[in-house]
């Protein structure tokens, strides 16, 4: 019942502004349009009129917009009222809209509507929030393209695919008496190798749009003095940190957010790693250790000129955490900027003072998180879309190798099954109520 309630927000963010905009959609909306406005106006026609209140005193004049049931955004009855961005009208209003039955939409809860009365999917859903969202041109692109259905219709084509192979793969255990060995045939293998590949290359898409959307946290380590504080203003092109030549002049944690041809970095700059009797030192030290163990990438810089630098804080550092060690200095000493791989790391040679060496960082960071410039055909994604598709991929392998090594048909069908349910769950035709008030309890309130 709570979701047959007729609901009512103003879509346009508070404040002052020339237009604000009030959204109606429920089954009470003829009504509050015939006792506000006068009349339903004609469907998807503007109309310029009074807004009334219950003593028919005006409220507002503006544009009214109805939109009948099922060929709107909700799927329902919709009104919205185009007035004057002022607060206190817009309360007014939406009071008198309340007064006559309606009550204030919870956050997300239009777009949650649309989702349940399948005028778009979860994809599509969570794409309405990533293009308000989106910090950037290339981010924002890619969320309309998964708002339009690009994302939706390759999961929906492999969901069809592979409920044909299930089919197949469920008939040849129902004929297993028969002669021929239906599990020997080469194209369930065939098939079950095209859907593999399908479905990882719409992971390597979907991992791209989802450094787009999340961005990725970038820590900056390392001994006192070496030069982290200068990095961090010479990224963000500001001097967000104070630097001296007193080694620990960094204490706490500092943040900032740059773009690097439209990837979003979270560069997180920390207290030197060093053995300190000093209490306010030590507490800075503690919490870049809670930084490093959630960074996404990190920046070790040592100075260029120590030769006998072991890296030492290198030690307790997470492995799995990609990492690039920066040499900085290097304009005190007969060098130029360069960068080389070896088989355990990455290092790049540069001065931060000079800017020698700083594109070729910024590139080598795009290159180690796996970041391609080339922005067609990416679209936006979660974590929750590539933890599917990963678990997606995980079960066909499954099934692949219980076909090949045991000829086991009731085992890569089950694999199948498996498979099938992950990638409804990116749609949402199987999803768990919690995780749907999840997601739109973070969109914002009208949407």
């Amino acid at each position: 019942m709570f979701k047959q309630d007729t609901i009512v927000a103003c879509a346009t963010p508070e404040g002052r502004s020339g237009v604000a905009v009030i959204r109606i959609s429920g089954h009470l909306v003829q009504n509050i349009a015939t006792s506000i406005l006068g009349k339903v106006p004609q469907p998807r026609v503007a109309m310029y009129t009074n807004f009334y209140d219950a003593q028919q005193t005006i409220l507002d004049t503006g544009l009214a917009l109805f939109f009948p049931q099922p060929h709107s955004f909700t799927g329902e009855d919709i009104l919205e009222l185009q007035g004057h961005g002022s607060y206190i009208l817009i309360q007014d209003i939406i009071q008198t809209i309340i007064n006559l039955g309606a009550r204030l939409a919870r956050p997300g809860e239009f777009s949650e509507r649309a989702f349940l009365n399948n005028k778009i999917d979860l994809i599509q859903a969570e794409a309405i929030a990533d293009v308000i969202d989106a910090n950037s041109q290339v981010a924002a692109r890619a969320a309309l393209r998964s708002l339009q259905g690009e994302f939706s219709q390759k999961i929906y084509s492999l969901l069809e695919k592979l409920i044909a192979l299930r089919m197949y793969v469920e008939a040849a255990i129902d004929f297993v008496e028969e002669e021929i060995n239906f599990l020997a045939d080469q194209t369930i293998e065939s098939q079950l190798k095209n859907l593999i590949a399908q479905v990882e290359h719409i992971l390597k898409n979907a991992t791209q749009g989802s450094l787009l959307r999340e961005g990725i946290q970038v820590v900056i380590i390392g001994e006192p003095n070496v030069g982290k504080s200068s990095l961090l203003n010479a990224l963000s092109g500001r001097n967000a940190a104070i630097v001296t030549d007193i080694a620990g002049t960094t204490r706490d944690v500092l943040r900032e957010k740059i773009l690097i041809d439209g990837l979003p970095l979270h560069i997180i700059d920390t207290a030197g790693l060093r053995h300190s009797s000093d209490i306010v030192e030590q507490e800075g030290i503690r919490r870049a250790k809670q930084e490093i163990a959630q960074a996404d990438l990190l920046l070790m810089m040592v100075d260029a000129k120590d030769k006998t630098s072991k890296i030492a804080f290198k030690l307790d550092l997470p492995y799995k955490v990609p990492h690039i060690i920066i040499r900085n200095k290097i304009d005190l000493l007969t060098e130029v900027a360069n960068v080389k791989y070896n088989d355990n790391h990455t290092c790049i040679s540069l001065s931060v003072k000079t800017g020698e060496g700083l594109s070729l960082l910024k590139s080598l960071i795009k290159k180690t998180v796996g970041f391609q410039e080339q922005s067609e055909g990416i679209f936006s994604a979660r974590h929750r879309h590539l933890t599917a598709l990963n678990h997606t991929v995980q079960h066909l392998k499954n099934g692949l190798h219980q076909l090949k090594q045991y000829q086991a048909g009731e085992l890569l069908a089950e694999e199948l099954r498996l498979a099938q349910q992950c990638l409804n769950e990116i749609t949402g035709e199987f999803t768990s109520d919690d995780l749907l008030g999840k997601i739109f309890s973070s969109f914002c309130i009208g949407k």
